[in-house]
């Protein structure tokens, strides 16, 4: 708050509690100054729930003593430390390889959640699909195409042979096996096909992952997809 803020808190504080009032011009003044220098980083309100009124009123309501300005920082301090503990640093919007920018946006984040201009970002696992996704990390999303550089993804291929097989066959313009679940290995969509290992008695021993899905599966896509294309027309 500026000087002309604590004044005006002061005059609504006199209202109503005629204690706090000083008559004289030099006690007045001191009164200010001093009132200035302990909440010159408290804002008078903010868009979201803050009201130095509000606190002011609530502690001459509650309490027999005289206000003081301890008792206006006490509670902005929690409303700080309440925000800050419910809030869960977004992905920033900046080059990730821009360190110094990455950092400047966390921060600008924290800062203005603790100063009450911005809400609290929600965890991903609590927010509902891609609705609380800030819009300029969609259009980069969109940009960039994948979070996953193309050299990095090449030189992954080896170590993912399933998933590797799988890009290859969608940027052929070939159906995606994997959207539709196996009828032969019973893996879920999205879960690469598995071979199975027979003991002697003829009981499954053991299963592995598979680089190619199954043909029934690929079949079975390109059904899906047949199926798919007329109803979109």
């Amino acid at each position: 708050m500026d000087r002309r803020e604590v004044a005006a808190l002061l005059a609504y504080i006199g209202r109503l509690d005629p204690r706090t009032t000083r008559t004289d011009p030099g006690e007045a003044g001191e009164q200010l100054a001093q009132w200035h220098e302990l909440l010159d980083d408290v804002p008078m309100a903010t868009p979201y729930g803050w009201d130095v009124r509000v606190a002011a009123r609530r502690h001459i309501r509650l309490s027999p003593y005289q206000i003081l300005p301890a008792d206006v920082a006490r509670p902005w301090e929690s409303y700080r430390r309440d925000r800050l503990a419910r809030h869960s640093d977004p992905t920033p919007c900046v080059d990730p390889d821009d360190q110094a920018a990455w950092t400047a946006e966390l921060v600008g984040a924290r800062r203005a959640v603790a100063a009450g201009t911005a809400q609290p970002a929600q965890a991903r696992a609590i927010a509902s699909g891609r609705d609380g996704l800030d819009p300029r990390l969609e259009a980069r999303l969109r940009e960039v195409g994948s979070c996953i550089p193309p050299a990095a993804r090449a030189a992954l291929a080896a170590y993912r042979p399933a998933r590797a097989a799988r890009e290859a066959a969608v940027a052929q313009g070939r159906p995606d096996a994997l959207r539709v679940r196996c009828e032969w290995c019973l893996a879920q969509p999205g879960e690469p096909c598995r071979r199975r290992r027979i003991g002697p008695g003829d009981g499954v021993r053991a299963t592995a992952p598979r680089a190619t899905p199954h043909p029934s599966r690929l079949a079975t896509a390109q059904q899906t997809e047949q199926v798919q294309q007329p109803a979109l027309a």
